[in-house]
């Protein structure tokens, strides 16, 4: 064998395609044992990643439906909550006047009863000072003319 002195970077001879064949059973190699493996995790975290934006917008989209049913319940609460402050205020007005009228009623009864108790007091004060007056004046008049008058 001779030995050829070449100034050539590459050099074509039997270990180029030694190192040919065994670079490509490398590549077939890490492409089983790395490459596939790697896409396929790559693949599923996207598939993962995907599938939790969705659920992320159902569930917001889920959200803003509950929130507007619960401002609609609100709504419709404070609405039955109104109205019925407003038939308890009207109710309690009319009892009130009810009530202002049975007082009224019952004040103008205790005031005849009392007028009536009044002047039947002053018709007996009448009659007990008529009396007395007539006694006094009889006593006045019989000091006065020094007898006694008989009636």
């Amino acid at each position: 064998m001779q030995i050829i002195s070449n100034v050539a970077l590459i050099s074509i001879n039997e270990t180029l395609i030694f190192q040919v064949i065994s670079f490509l059973i490398f590549l077939f190699i890490i492409n089983r044992i790395m490459f596939r493996p790697l896409r396929n995790v790559m693949n599923e975290r996207e598939t993962y990643i995907e599938n939790i934006q969705k659920d992320i917008v159902d569930a917001e989209n889920r959200f803003e439906d509950l929130a507007s049913q619960i401002q609609q319940q609100e709504k419709a609460v404070k609405n039955e909550a109104f109205e019925q402050k407003e038939s308890l205020e009207t109710s309690g007005s009319r009892q009130a006047v009810e009530i202002l009228a049975a007082t009224r009623k019952e004040m103008n009864s205790l005031k005849n009863d009392a007028q009536k108790e009044i002047d039947a007091q002053i018709s007996a004060a009448r009659k007990h000072i008529q009396k007395e007056s007539e006694d006094l004046a009889k006593d006045i008049i019989e000091k006065l003319l020094y007898r006694s008058l008989k009636s």
